[in-house]
């Protein structure tokens, strides 16, 4: 009975076999590793101020000048994770490189080749520290560390929010789609990249508004979408 069992079994293990081998890339990178005690570091960036705080177990550890993104390359307001760690890119991004989950675009932590540049709103969006700082932050800090980049995703409070369109990326085009789908609008991913899917989404919100159905999000659509008073 065993061996009738065993014999009945074998192809049925094996088809598991090929289907668990094809589902899996060849050449696929190996999986983040596991953080064992995630939570316990928690990063936090405050653009207007150039300053990055490290928290270890909720108590500031250690500050750090930083630069940020330029008025119109901003450094991406919102909460990530670290989730690569690279040695020696190029120069202009210094000797690490902490990568951030930022859904449209490549953003990290990295170092620079322009010091000069520290304490300024002078990067196309990554955070700048000095060569020295950055080492030291990539030997304290795990895969899967929170990064609280702070402000808001608006812009500057002393400003209108900027026009979008196809072709946009950013935190903003990201809040702009998530409303959309709360709303009906939008059916796709909310990935902060302005697409035409979102700008047949915007064309109809505008139409349903009696706005001009241009497919641009101005300042009528984002007061029209609750954002602005």
């Amino acid at each position: 009975m065993r061996n009738l069992v065993n014999l009945l079994l074998r192809p049925i293990i094996a088809a598991l076999v090929i289907l668990t081998i094809a589902d899996y890339p060849v050449h696929a990178d190996p999986p983040l590793p596991i953080v064992a005690e995630q939570g316990m570091y928690i990063i936090e960036v405050y653009p207007q101020h150039h300053q990055m705080i490290v928290r270890v177990q909720g108590q500031i550890y250690k500050t750090y000048p930083i630069a940020v993104g330029n008025p119109s390359t901003p450094t991406p307001v919102g909460e990530y994770q670290i989730v690569y760690k690279g040695k020696d890119w190029a120069p202009s991004f210094g000797p690490r490189w902490l990568g951030l989950n930022v859904p449209w675009g490549n953003y990290g932590i990295h170092g620079t080749n322009r010091p000069d540049s520290i304490g300024q709103h002078l990067s196309h969006g990554c955070i700048r520290m000095r060569n020295r700082d950055v080492k030291e932050l990539y030997e304290l800090i795990p895969i899967g560390t929170i990064v609280k980049i702070n402000g808001h995703v608006l812009g500057d409070s002393n400003h209108e929010p900027r026009d979008l369109a196809e072709d946009d990326v950013g935190g903003d085009v990201q809040l702009i789609q998530s409303r959309l789908k709360s709303a009906g609008y939008f059916k796709g991913i909310c990935n902060g990249k302005f697409r035409s899917d979102t700008t047949a989404a915007i064309k109809q919100f505008q139409r349903d508004r009696g706005l001009a159905p241009n497919g641009i999000v101005t300042v009528k659509v984002y007061e029209q979408l609750g954002l602005l008073e």
